[in-house]
């Protein structure tokens, strides 16, 4: 079975004939798109993808950026515990390659639970620029984006 949406002048097709890059899977079903000023951006919404390492982003970086996308928004609850334990490089890690490929990111969550004054450190960094961010709702991210 095979579903089209139509978000203004951009369509996705989601289905088993997909036109997609060879060995690349299709993360089109695991997000929902927001048109903002002509501009699109992508949110996680699958509640049960985590990413757990840098290939994990990068694979929904290719996915999307295939389909002109150069922006996205994730929820806390989408990334690995480690993430947020920033002895593990995982964050910065992965940041880094949202940055290298220029694709702007917000991430969604509750972060005033973490106490850790080298992370609350990091999140104010980031939102000082202009490519990632974190945020306490979908709203404010879209906005940020």
């Amino acid at each position: 079975m095979q579903r089209t949406y139509h978000l203004h002048n951009w369509s996705i097709r989601i289905g088993n004939n997909m036109n997609v890059k060879p060995n690349l899977p299709s993360f089109a079903s695991m997000f929902k798109f927001h048109i903002i000023n002509d501009i699109t951006v992508a949110e996680l919404i699958d509640n049960n993808f985590i990413i757990n390492e840098v290939q994990d982003a990068l694979d929904l970086m290719a996915d999307l950026g295939s389909r002109g996308c150069n922006r996205m928004i994730i929820h806390e609850r989408n990334l690995n515990w480690g993430f947020f334990d920033l002895k593990t490089r995982l964050a910065g890690e992965i940041l880094q390659k949202f940055s290298n490929y220029n694709v702007r990111l917000a991430i969604i969550g509750d972060f005033s639970k973490y106490e850790s004054k080298n992370l609350r450190d990091f999140i104010r960094e980031s939102n000082r620029g202009n490519m990632i961010f974190f945020a306490e709702d979908l709203h404010t991210a879209l906005l940020r984006l």
